[in-house]
């Protein structure tokens, strides 16, 4: 499909933004500025941003619990991201979800879990909403390859082949979960599953190129909105860092010459040298571009620092769904 210059440029800047971002994220962990650990998507943005951009402003997306990228690629604002980490009041959650359960709805971040492949049901629901009222939204769910040998996918794929429901399910498939090799405990081709479900399932091999992502992921959401139904996609892709930030799990579980020559296959060195080679950009236009995803990571970063800690008061809000009228 052909894709403007504008939306090319978008798809790099989104692309950095999540790598900036991550990156900060990572060393805020150990200057011990983020309670916990977060978990981040170095070497998976192709995957993140080909896919939230096949969406529309107005269809929604459910992560899991690597998901800073997910609302960065649906073009939420990062300086609330960022305070949520830090448990701040102007955060995206009020400072009460984190890095685990973030979730933008002005972007239709539906939120994400650490509860591995709890997000799948909450999509899939959102599917259902959408067939209901007939507002022609789709719902999109990532989850991972440790995800996809949940129950949960496999009931939640069920009702929506069956109700022909407007949801893609999304395999990102970066070959780990946590120090578990996929091919260890993953009998056959995620994607193939589909079949007994009644649905497409297609297989993006090499996830690390944003435009592959985004077509596979496009046909299938444009499928959904013609209400012909689900989609299972499995991307292949990969996790540069560890599981989550100051883990220490050592070297062992992976072969340390399959990430070197995973990081050959960075996606936006790539595309970056992709957009000069077809013209779109110039190399000084796209230097220009990283600084500037750079200043915005840093001004997210002070905003997170210069933001105060929500007031003790509001603990217990936002626990439970208020009575229309209470107000």
């Amino acid at each position: 499909m052909n894709l403007s210059p504008d939306t090319l440029l978008e798809m790099q800047r989104r692309m950095l933004r999540i790598r900036r971002f991550d990156e900060r994220a990572s060393k805020m962990v150990k200057r011990g500025q983020i309670p916990g650990t977060v978990h981040t998507s170095i070497g998976q943005e192709a995957q993140v941003v080909g896919a939230c951009m096949a969406l529309g402003d107005s269809d929604y997306m459910t992560g899991n619990h690597r998901s800073h990228g997910h609302p960065i690629g649906k073009g939420s604002p990062l300086g609330p991201l960022m305070a949520e980490l830090v448990g701040k009041a102007t955060g995206v959650c009020g400072g009460k979800g984190g890095s685990l359960h973030l979730a933008d709805f002005a972007v239709g971040s539906l939120g994400e879990s650490g509860i591995v492949g709890s997000s799948i049901p909450i999509a899939t629901g959102a599917a259902l909403s959408s067939k209901v009222l007939d507002n022609g939204r789709v719902a999109l769910a990532f989850f991972g390859d440790g995800a996809a040998n949940q129950g949960c996918l496999y009931e939640a794929m069920n009702l929506a082949g069956a109700w022909d429901l407007p949801v893609v399910f999304l395999c990102e498939n970066n070959q780990y979960a946590l120090s578990t090799p996929a091919h260890t405990v993953t009998s056959g081709v995620i994607a193939e599953r589909a079949a007994g479900f009644g649905m497409p399932g297609v297989r993006v091999e090499d996830g690390q190129d944003v435009l592959a992502v985004h077509e596979a992921t496009h046909e299938a959401v444009e499928r959904a909105r013609r209400g012909e139904g689900p989609t299972l996609v499995e991307v292949v892709t990969y996790r540069y860092n560890e599981h989550s930030e100051g883990l220490r799990l050592g070297t062992d579980y992976r072969d340390q010459a399959e990430r070197a020559a995973w990081l050959e296959k960075d996606p936006i060195v790539l595309f970056r040298e992709r957009l000069v080679a077809d013209g779109v950009a110039g190399a000084e236009q796209l230097d220009a571009l990283e600084a500037e995803v750079l200043d915005e990571v840093e001004e997210a970063f002070r905003f997170s620092q210069d933001s105060p800690f929500p007031d003790p008061s509001v603990a217990f809000q936002d626990l439970y769904t208020e009575p229309i009228g209470a107000h």
